[in-house]
């Protein structure tokens, strides 16, 4: 389980601040399946690095008794001159997980070739995106988080990748950001939107 409680966010901008999240309550249980609908700006991607713990709530408090993915298509933490391979064996150390069988794995899933070997700050954006998504498939995490996987790769990958998710591993529990309506529909029985730095809950069943 997740708890949200009475967060708030409120970034610096020109003329002053800018609240994006307000007194935000939520609970999120094992085996949910989370939507998250908003305009460009309303505080989606916000309330996913809040709930990954990459950014820390300015006020309130969120319990996380599930592990929790960083958001999916995040490739922020990488280190650059590193190898992509030398990445990974970093993360998988992180998590306690052994990296010693999971290269080849990750090479067949991203597809990066030879330039898994290669420093990841000659990495497009793309291949970044894929080098994320592929790590966190290696980490047995109980909620993944989702920030538009529309985002990563040609259509043939974005196909790759909600195989892997939501068909291998449908029992765990997701949070998802997305624009397509058909993907919310299909894979999501609850979801909220978050407007002028509050949310709204709505119900639906698969």
């Amino acid at each position: 389980m997740i708890e949200i409680n009475n967060i708030s966010k409120t970034y610096p901008i020109r003329n002053g601040f800018h609240k994006v999240l307000d007194n935000i309550n939520l609970q999120i249980n094992s085996g949910d399946k989370l939507g998250i609908l908003g305009t460009n700006g309303s505080g989606k991607s916000t309330l996913i690095r809040l709930i990954s713990g990459i950014e820390k709530p300015d006020t309130g408090k969120i319990t996380r008794k599930l592990k929790v993915s960083w958001p999916l298509a995040l490739s922020g933490g990488f280190q650059g001159s590193l190898s992509g391979l030398d990445n990974m064996k970093f993360i998988c150390r992180v998590y306690g997980v052994d990296y010693t069988e999971k290269e080849k794995e990750l090479l067949e899933f991203t597809e990066l070739g030879k330039f898994l070997r290669e420093e990841v700050k000659k990495y497009s954006a793309g291949m970044r995106a894929r080098l994320a998504f592929g790590i966190s498939l290696l980490i047995d995490f109980d909620c993944y988080l989702i920030d538009e996987i529309t985002s990563v790769g040609d259509a043939e990958f974005q196909e790759k990748c909600k195989h892997e998710l939501f068909e291998k591993r449908s029992h765990k529990t997701f949070i998802i950001i997305s624009h397509e309506e058909e993907l919310l529909s299909k894979e999501c029985n609850r979801f909220i939107v978050v407007n002028n730095a509050k949310i709204q809950e709505f119900f639906f069943f698969l």
